[in-house]
C-alpha cells in the first residue's frame, strides 16, 4: 500500500543525503569523536602546567632570601671606639648596609617580576591554541544546509508526487515545509542528513493529515442516551463502491454493539434497490425502501422514523451516485438534507482515481457540505496521492479505509497510521 508514494519520499532522503554527504570530510564518527576528546583535553593539561610554573617561582623566591642573609652578615658592625672618628665609622657603616638592602630587595621583585609575567602569557597563548584547534575542528566536521543544497532535488520531489496524482497545493506545502525545516540545520555526520531528511518529511505529512477529526463512537454513546439516532447520509458518483460501504460501516458498527437501519434513498439507478436490500439481508439489517422512482426524501424520512420507534441508534442513507456536474441529482440530494438534517455527509470516493476523488469532494462539498470522507480500494492504491491530498484540499477528515471485498475489510483510519506505513521498514 503506497509503495509508490514510499520509493518517491524514499528517494528523495538518499538524493540529499548523497549530495550533502560529499561536502562533509571523509571522516569516520569515530575519529571525529576522537578529535572532539582530545580537543576537550587539550586545555586541561595545559593549564595543569602552569601551577607547576608558579610553584617553581615560589621556590625561587623561597631561596632568595639566602641573598639577605649574606646581606645581613655586614651588620656584625665593628666595636664601636671612642671619639669622633668611631662615631663617624659607624654611620657610614650603617648607610652602606641599607643601600645593599635596598639593591638586593630590587633585585629580588625584578627577578620575580618577569617569571609572573611570563607564566601569564604562557598560559593564555596555551588557552588560546586550544581555542584555535576547536574553531578548526568546528569548521572541518560542521556542515550547515542552505537552499542552493536542496531546491534542485525538492523541485525533483515536487514532480514526482504530481506525477503520484498528490494536489498541487499539498505538494507545494510539502517542500516548503522540509525546505523550512532542513534549511540552516546543522550537520556534523553523514548520517545525520538522513535523519534530518526523514524526520522532515515525516513532519510535513504529518501536517497534511492532521485534520480535526468527529468522534463518531462519542456522537453514537451521545444519540443512545438522547434516544436521537445518529444519521448518516452517503454521497459520491457511480461505481466507487458507495453501496458495499454502507453495508461495512453497519458491519464495523455492529460489531461495537449498536443497531444501525439502512435507508434504500437511490430511487433513480435501476437494480440500486435490489443491491442495498442484498447487502442488508446479509448482514441482517433492516431496510427501508420504496419502489423505484420513489421520492429519496421520503424514504430518508420513514428510515429514520423507524430508527426512533424501535430504539436503534444509527440511520445509513444511501443516495444515487451521481456526477458532480449533474445540478438535478445534485438538488435532490439537497433536498434529503433538508428533510432529514443528516449529522454528518459522508463522501465515498475510489482512491484509485486519484485527483479525480479530490475533484468530486470538492463539488460535492460545495453543494452540500461533507463532514467526513471515505476512500475505497485503498488496499490497491500504490500512488496514495488520494489519501495524502483529499483531507488537506477540503480540510475534512478521512473516516474509514475500505481494504477489500469482505464485510470487515474496513478500518478506521489514523493518520499516524498512513505515516508509519509510508516511512515504515
Amino acid at each position: 500500500m503506497f509503495e509508490s508514494l514510499k520509493k518517491k519520499l524514499s528517494g528523495t532522503v538518499g538524493k540529499i543525503s548523497d549530495k550533502l554527504a560529499d561536502e562533509i570530510p571523509e571522516e569516520t564518527e569515530e575519529k571525529i569523536e576522537a578529535k572532539e576528546e582530545a580537543s576537550k583535553t587539550v586545555p586541561s593539561e595545559d593549564t595543569s602546567e602552569i601551577p607547576s610554573e608558579e610553584s617553581s617561582l615560589a621556590e625561587e623566591t623561597e631561596e632568595k632570601p639566602s641573598v639577605d642573609e649574606k646581606t645581613a652578615e655586614p651588620e656584625e658592625k665593628p666595636s664601636k671606639k671612642s671619639g669622633l672618628m668611631g662615631f663617624l665609622r659607624g654611620k657610614s657603616s650603617s648607610e652602606e648596609d641599607e643601600t645593599a638592602g635596598g639593591d638586593v630587595e630590587s633585585q629580588v621583585s625584578s627577578e620575580a617580576e618577569p617569571d609572573t609575567s611570563g607564566a601569564d602569557s604562557t598560559s593564555s597563548e596555551i588557552i588560546e591554541e586550544a581555542e584555535e584547534k576547536s574553531g578548526i575542528l568546528s569548521f572541518v566536521s560542521h556542515k550547515t544546509i542552505s537552499e542552493k543544497d536542496i531546491d534542485d532535488i525538492l523541485f525533483e520531489l515536487e514532480m514526482a508526487l504530481l506525477e503520484g496524482d498528490v494536489a498541487l497545493e499539498v505538494a507545494e506545502k510539502i517542500v516548503s515545509s522540509v525546505k523550512e525545516d532542513l534549511v540552516g540545520r546543522k550537520i556534523r555526520r553523514r548520517s545525520d542528513v538522513a535523519d534530518f531528511t526523514k524526520e522532515a518529511l515525516k513532519n510535513a505529512i504529518s501536517e497534511i493529515l492532521n485534520v480535526e477529526t468527529p468522534d463518531i463512537n462519542e456522537l453514537l454513546l451521545n444519540s443512545r442516551e438522547t434516544g436521537e439516532p445518529l444519521k448518516l447520509m452517503f454521497v459520491g458518483i457511480n461505481g466507487t463502491g458507495k453501496t458495499t460501504t454502507i453495508a461495512k460501516v453497519a458491519t464495523h458498527f455492529i460489531e461495537k454493539g449498536y443497531t444501525p437501519v439502512i435507508a434504500a434513498a437511490d430511487t433513480f439507478r435501476a437494480g440500486a434497490i435490489e443491491q442495498i436490500t442484498h447487502h442488508a439481508d446479509k448482514i441482517g439489517v433492516k431496510i427501508i425502501k420504496h419502489q423505484k422512482g420513489a421520492d429519496p426524501a421520503a424514504v430518508a424520512f420513514d428510515a429514520v422514523a423507524h430508527a426512533r420507534a424501535k430504539g436503534k441508534e444509527l440511520v445509513l442513507v444511501d443516495t444515487a451516485g451521481r456526477m458532480q456536474t449533474n445540478t438535478n441529482l445534485m438538488d435532490e440530494m439537497k433536498k434529503i438534507k433538508r428533510v432529514i438534517k443528516p449529522d454528518m455527509i459522508i463522501f465515498v470516493g475510489d482512491a484509485l482515481t486519484g485527483n479525480d476523488a479530490v475533484e468530486q469532494a470538492q463539488k460535492f462539498d460545495d453543494a452540500v457540505g461533507v463532514n467526513g470522507i471515505i476512500l475505497t480500494k485503498a488496499d490497491a492504491d500504490a500512488k496514495g496521492g488520494a489519501a495524502l491530498s483529499i483531507g488537506y484540499v477540503i480540510q475534512k477528515p478521512i473516516l474509514f479505509l475500505g481494504l477489500g471485498q469482505s464485510y470487515g475489510d474496513i478500518m478506521e483510519f489514523k493518520p499516524e497510521w498512513m505515516v508509519e506505513q509510508i516511512f515504515g521498514e
